[in-house]
């Protein structure tokens, strides 16, 4: 019963992200390589809230999505993460959270997770990846792609409000261009108990991340030199 229901609500949910990256963000995606049958690890930066949503709307199928606890706390937001099967990262219980995580890829299934933890510096750049996607791979054998994210981070909207009576900040990007880079896969091995192994294991994402993330940004300057471009010959 509980699979039904996040497959009848990822069924609804699926057209409703579609129809709105399709009208209001002007997604520009490139993948370096196909997407493969069975386990993988997507593996994102995160500039702004939404970017589950979005990124989850270019794979075409069901994904299971490690999403910090605030947003469960949401009324209904939070209902609806919690019947689509995605999975909450309480702090404090992060192994809780990958040893769930663990359990969908070893049925076959397709986890994103955002290294940084949190969202990328507003300031611009990026915060040090977390061991959690590294944990992962090493656990799992799953491959990783890494995804690189840049969008307009001047057309970012700031929303306070009162999540379990404490005061939250999101930043939500509602419309522009919002460009995705999909590296090719990248497998690990290895001892997960080796932190030495785990922290390079989640440098090395982190570093193709950023690269990605670097080629979106380049991608976008191109878009607009040639948009440019061509409104000056009119």
């Amino acid at each position: 019963m509980k699979k039904v229901v996040q497959k009848a609500l990822y069924g609804v949910s699926k057209p409703v992200v579609k129809t709105y990256t399709g009208t209001m963000l002007k997604m520009d995606v490139q993948k370096k390589s196909a997407w493969p049958n069975g386990a993988k690890i997507i593996a994102p930066n995160h500039p702004s809230t939404g970017d589950p949503f979005f990124v989850a709307s270019m794979l075409g199928y069901q994904s299971f999505i490690m999403i910090n606890d605030v947003l469960f706390q949401v009324p209904i937001l939070g209902e609806y993460l919690r019947r689509s099967g995605h999975i909450s990262v309480k702090p404090g219980h992060g192994q809780e959270a990958i040893d769930e995580a663990l359990e969908h890829l070893r049925a076959g299934h397709t986890v994103m997770i955002f290294p940084e933890g949190l969202i990328s510096p507003l300031s611009g750049g990026f915060h040090r990846g977390r061991s959690g996607v590294a944990r992962l791979a090493l656990a799992s054998g799953a491959p990783v792609f890494p995804v690189g994210i840049h969008l307009q981070k001047n057309r970012l909207h700031t929303m306070t409000s009162t999540v379990s009576g404490k005061q939250e900040t999101s930043y939500w990007y509602l419309r522009g261009p919002y460009n995705i880079t999909v590296g090719k896969p990248l497998r690990f091995s290895g001892d997960v108990e080796d932190r030495n192994l785990v922290q390079e294991t989640a440098e090395q994402v982190m570093l193709k991340i950023k690269r990605l993330a670097y080629e979106s940004e380049q991608r976008w300057f191109r878009n607009q030199r040639g948009l440019h471009g061509a409104l000056e010959t009119v």
